[in-house]
């Protein structure tokens, strides 16, 4: 028997049709003594560079080919329905057979997402075809391709004049290709009119033969596949799934699209033996092809692009040393022989390396982001590190200054691609992006493509949707499944156990759902059945979507390295290899980051222009500013970069930072792992510890760490200092120490001894020093990068200790989209001190502003149903003069500028509030007879307009102006409640801008509260809740015995709840739960009666402003000795008189120095501790406890 080599076969990457994994299939081979394989999946070549890869992990060769989809005409994408027009794509297998077919393979494949995409097809036609079919092998392909189907339609004589063309084309690199399936004994060409399949009484063995006479009239070699779309026969039923994932079908509709049998899976050579052991050369020939191909090897070097540089200039090298050292004069002044040496060491390290060209490339779109007014990072990760960087404009943090070190960027001994990520504002990256693509050519970059695959709940969900198993029941399924982020099924289901890892991972509570999962899937029901479905497709790629920040540059047209595809919106080019691999298949990636604290900080400069007439430049800002430091101290770090969570306001607190040093080391400590050495860092910075060093000469490199090693450079420069490794050995040791090598470590351990000996430090110190950092290395940070998000920290900590209002105003602005967010800092802004005011038609901006008294403005744009249009109009037109009145604005604007949604969301939002004639309700309220006066209004303006058209054109144009039509009158009408008028307001801001019904109770819900609303699902386990909330809606309802009942909405500053009552509780509870009204709640979770879940149980129901009284029995306020002054006593005793009441009052003073605490206790004197005397304490900065 002949031997055999698989040339039409499917993977994940034709998504949602095929469900072999690459490796799986490979091994495969590999077992079946299969010498190579090919990949043809549809229309695309995602997977090949993993294809290829694998193949050389197994030593088998591997053929890249593509089944395109093929028409007459790529170009044509409408067609007429009424007119029995359709889109007729046929099937078309091409392999490639040298490294110049693999081209234009490449160039095909992305030329028909550039050119030919329809729906979701990229096809190709006979011009594309011509032009790049050199070094290609082609087929007949299978029953869906343009011969097969005109042979099936009876059209014989065509198919021969079809086929001709191909050999004239491809003469002895076509085949005619042979399928043999079960199931296809009656194929259709398709479904009329009616939807009905059109049977053409054929089989496929019937076309079979066909194709065998005209390969013999025309003397063409035959070969033979099977259309391999999963790897085992048993597979079959995860694929029928997924083709029903991929035509949205349920598993029981007998109309939808599935195979005609389990036949279509990767056959052994014997059983593809046995099919065509009546054609044996056909199973022969397909070794000819294998022995045709040239085995590819798609990694390789790292390709820039070229440069340009100016004419006097002899090379890169030469032009790169010039722009250092004209910044090196900007940044430095004097250019000292230690900075000359540094400059010298990186340029002769980047020209060994051959990248000097990287950084020409990269300091020209940074340069020009400049120039086209984008903010750019100071610089991230390692790239912080190099002098030259920052000379020539990459970064903005003084490597030399700050000990940050070239060599962890670049090795000199162990030279690799460097990588330089930059930040930009996310709205102008997009801007520096189109530059590059200017620059380079839009044929030479690229966005980088990303593979959704389905994750353990989504592959369930699928699944159950696909079997059409009720949603109630997939959910319990999917809630069971541990949340840990490693679970999968693969490794929750493993044989005979929980994978033994993961299982060590679980706390119990996670386990025990583990082990109900289990036995969820061995059940023999539809249960048991889509959980072990989903386990096959566990994985399966569903979708591609683009790379958040991930862009490739190439030297010439990208298609001769790479296929891609295209954006449908932007067109921009997609490479169709992954970011896992860009590198490694010769591409020159980079990251074009946005971040949008460079945008906050960009707006809020802008805003401090406008309102102070400072021109601020953020890289400017002193380093040693008291004010902003003040903040750090106070803990006031909310909406301050990678600074404002509640555990890094906590050290900071306690840290009291006083240097930039002290911020650069927190942004580096605080992280799992060094986190726990942070109360030690801060003793030794109080005194409290002493600070020591193991080693005197190891003091000028921890100094600023208090003897502590918190980063990877310093473990690098004291290999250096105290044992003579070299800067490549150093950066060696760094990496072998992170990643926990033990080989590496084992190696340099002796060196270590040895150097330092010789350098007469003593052996056991030396072993100590070593010690530690093998305890600690794996946690030290990359110092380049704290120290640049430091600075970016620091950036926005001044703006917002010295302009408060315009640093908020900008953060709103970029959360704007995010309600919860906007509601956490607008909670800040209160706390400030700052009023934010609802959105105002005469001061308004399009975004948060602030206005000229320092009041934060809600900006028009952000206002549900207002869009960008609208806006632009308003503000153009005020500049003017502001608006009168809502007439005055209605004929100001150009007749279509606004529209009645747009009028409606102004008025909801309190934009006409400035009027003050008009209340919010009268809006809203019947004017005769129009449903509303705001529709009334669009009329009259319609009319104002026509009627002023009118007089432009007439004889009697200034008499009309006279008689313009009149203004209607508002109606009367009841105010709304602020409750109403709340809820309204929230409606088109999302959010509670005049107030929040909780406001008043803030002390009661950060003190007696178990969690927010939107939180009551993940607290299921703990056996009492107590909440809190405004009543939002209240139904109450009548059953059909007569008993009343309700259902009931509650609302907090993060999200809402809705609850039941019926009988006794209704009764009991009914007259509390009247909108408006702020209410305190304990509830509990129980067994459901419907089905195996939980559900809440309202327990009791009380007025929220009761608690505080009831279960507050005194507070608690600690006072470090170091902020105590006679001014801050005076304050506090002022206080207390003033809010006498019945809650005692306990005092704890902390002299961290000495480690003492001394608890007071006050006598006579008792405080009211509600809301007021919390928030002033607030304001004093000093911290409390309510005592329960």
């Amino acid at each position: 028997m002949p031997d055999f080599c698989h040339l039409h076969c499917h993977t994940q990457y034709s998504l949602l049709d095929g469900a072999a994994d690459i490796g799986t299939l490979m091994d495969k081979a590999v077992a079946d003594g299969q010498r190579g394989v090919a990949l043809t999946d549809h229309g695309n070549m995602f997977g090949a560079f993993k294809f290829v890869a694998e193949a050389e992990r197994r030593k088998i060769k591997p053929i890249i080919g593509c089944e395109f989809y093929m028409v007459e005409d790529r170009h044509i994408k409408s067609f007429s329905r009424a007119n029995g027009e359709r889109d007729k794509r046929y099937h078309q297998l091409m392999l490639a057979k040298n490294q110049h077919g693999y081209e234009n393979l490449s160039k095909l494949c992305s030329l028909g997402f550039i050119e030919g995409l329809y729906s979701k097809y990229p096809r190709i036609d006979k011009e594309l075809l011509l032009q790049y079919h050199e070094g290609l092998i082609v087929t007949s392909c299978c029953i869906g391709a343009i011969i097969p189907q005109l042979l099936l339609a009876g059209k014989d004589d065509e198919a021969e004049k079809e086929l001709k063309w191909w050999l004239d084309v491809f003469g002895e690199d076509y085949y005619i290709e042979l399928q043999r399936h079960r199931g296809m004994d009656n194929i259709d060409l398709g479904k009329d009119n009616q939807g009905n399949p059109i049977f053409t009484g054929m089989s496929q063995e019937d076309v079979n033969q066909k194709l065998l006479l005209l390969a013999k009239k025309h003397n063409v070699k035959v070969i033979c596949t099977n259309d391999s779309h999963y790897v085992e026969e048993e597979d079959w039923m995860p694929h029928d799934i997924l083709l029903c994932v991929n035509t949205n079908s349920l598993l029981e509709d007998e109309t939808r699209f599935k195979f005609p049998s389990s036949d279509f899976y990767f056959k052994t050579q014997q059983q593809m033996g046995q099919l065509f052991s009546d054609q044996p050369e056909s199973v022969a020939n397909t070794m000819e092809i294998f022995d045709k191909i040239d085995k590819l090897t798609l990694a390789r070097d790292v390709l820039l692009p070229n440069f340009p540089v100016p004419p006097k200039f002899k090379s890169q090298d030469d032009y790169l040393r010039h722009l250092t050292y004209l910044g090196a004069q900007r940044r430095y002044g004097t250019i000292t022989p230690d900075i000359q040496e540094r400059l010298d060491f990186e340029l002769k390290v980047i020209e060994n390396s051959g990248y000097p060209g990287y950084f020409l490339i990269v300091q020209d779109f940074t340069t020009t982001a400049r120039q086209m007014g984008v903010s750019v990072g100071p610089g991230r990760g390692s790239a912080a590190g190099s002098a030259v960087a920052y000379c020539i404009g990459i970064t903005n943090v003084d490597p030399i200054k700050y000990d940050l070190l070239f060599e962890r960027f670049l090795n000199p001994e162990r030279v690799s691609m460097p990588d330089i990520d930059i930040d930009f504002d996310d709205e102008g990256r997009q801007k520096v992006i189109d530059y590059v693509i200017e620059k380079y050519g839009q044929n030479q970059v690229a966005q980088i493509v990303t593979y959704g695959t389905m994750a353990a709940k989504s592959s369930l969900r699928d699944v159950g949707r696909v079997m059409n198993i009720p949603l109630s029941e997939v959910d319990r399924v999917a809630k069971n499944f541990p949340v840990h982020l490693k679970a999968t099924l693969a490794k929750v289901l493993a044989d005979k156990d929980i994978d033994p890892k993961l299982k060590g991972e679980l706390n119990s509570e996670e386990r025990e759902r583990a082990y109900q999962f289990r036995k969820l899937a061995e059940a023999d029901d539809d249960i048991g059945h889509m959980i072990q479905t989903a386990r096959k497709l566990e994985g399966s790629i569903r979708n591609t979507g683009i790379h958040a920040c991930g862009v490739v540059i190439t030297p010439d047209e990208i298609t001769k390295y790479v296929p891609v595809t295209s954006d449908k919106d932007t067109g921009m080019l997609i490479s169709q290899f992954d970011n896992s691999v860009a590198e490694t298949a010769g591409l020159l990636k980079m990251d074009f980051l946005g971040l949008k604290t460079l945008t906050i900080i960009k707006n809020a400069v802008k805003m401090v222009k406008e309102n102070h007439g400072v021109d601020l430049d953020p890289d400017e800002v002193p380093l040693d500013d008291a004010k902003t430091y003040e903040l750090f101290q106070r803990g006031e770090t909310v909406g301050i970069f990678q600074y404002e969570s509640a555990g890094m306001q906590k050290y900071m607190k306690e840290l009291m930072p006083t240097t930039f040093e002290d911020l650069i080391a927190m942004n580096a400590l605080y992280r799992p792992g060094p986190l726990e050495y942070i109360p030690e860092f801060i003793d030794r910075k109080h005194g409290r510890k002493p600070v020591v060093y193991d080693l005197p000469a190891m003091e000028d490199n921890l100094r600023d760490t208090y003897g502590i090693t918190v980063y990877q450079e310093q473990v690098m420069l004291l290999s250096q200092k105290l044992a003579g490794f070299s800067k490549g050995e150093a950066d060696i040791l760094r990496k072998g120490m992170g990643k926990k090598k033990k080989d590496i470590i084992d190696m340099l351990h002796p060196k270590f001894i040895a150097g330092g000996e010789e350098r007469g430090h003593p052996r056991e110190n030396l072993e100590k020093v070593w010690k530690d950092w093998e305890a600690f290395a794996s946690y030290a940070f990359n110092k380049s990068h704290s120290t640049c998000y430091a600075f970016v920290a620091f950036q926005t900590a001044y703006l917002k200790a010295h302009y408060p209002a315009e640093f908020m105003a900008a953060v709103l602005t970029t959360n704007k989209s995010d309600i919860s967010k906007i509601t956490f800092f607008l909670q800040e802004c209160k706390r400030m001190g700052l009023d934010v005011l609802g959105p105002d038609i005469n001061e308004s901006e399009s975004d948060f502003s602030v206005n000229k008294s320092g009041q934060v403005r809600f900006g028009m744009s952000a206002l549900k149903g207002v869009g960008e249009g609208p806006v632009e109009a308003i503000l153009e037109e005020r500049e003017k003069g502001h608006y009168t009145s809502v007439f005055d604005l209605l004929t100001r604007l150009d007749q279509g500028s606004i529209n009645k949604r747009v009028l409606e969301s102004l008025a909801l939002g309190g934009g006409f509030d400035c009027f003050g004639d008009l209340h919010r309700a009268q809006f809203f309220a019947p004017s005769e007879k129009y449903d509303s006066y705001i529709e009334h209004l669009v009329r009259y303006a319609s009319a104002y307009h026509n009627q002023k058209l009118t007089a432009a054109t007439s004889l009697f144009g200034d008499m009309q102006d006279e008689v313009m039509v009149q203004a209607p009158e508002a109606p009367r009408c009841r105010a709304w409640s602020l409750i109403e008028k709340l809820d309204k307001e929230k409606d088109v801001t999302g959010i509670f801008i005049s107030g929040h019904p909780l406001d008043d109770y803030r002390m009661e819900i950060e003190n007696f509260i178990s969690c927010p609303l939107n939180a009551v699902d993940q607290n299921q386990h703990r056996p009492s809740l107590n909440l809190a909330g405004s009543v939002t809606t209240a139904r109450h309802m009548i059953s059909k015995n007569g008993n009343g009942w309700g259902i009931f909405s509650v609302s907090d500053f993060a999200g809402e709840l809705e609850f039941r009552l019926f009988g006794e509780d209704y009764q009991k509870f009914k007259h509390l739960l009247e909108p408006g009204k702020a209410i305190f709640i304990k509830a509990g979770f129980q067994k459901s009666w419907r089905d195996d879940g939980q559900e809440l149980k309202i327990k009791e129901v009380c007025l929220l402003e009761s608690i505080g009284d009831t279960l507050t029995k005194g507070i608690t306020l600690t006072l470090p000795i170091e902020r105590l002054s006679s001014a801050m006593v005076q304050l506090l005793d002022e206080l207390c008189e003033k809010r006498k009441g019945q809650h005692q009052l306990k005092m704890i003073l902390l002299d961290r120095q000495n480690r003492i605490k001394l608890s007071l206790v006050t006598k006579s004197r008792r405080v009211q501790a509600d809301n007021d005397f919390v928030n002033a304490l607030s304001k004093l900065g000093v911290d409390y406890k309510i005592e329960r």
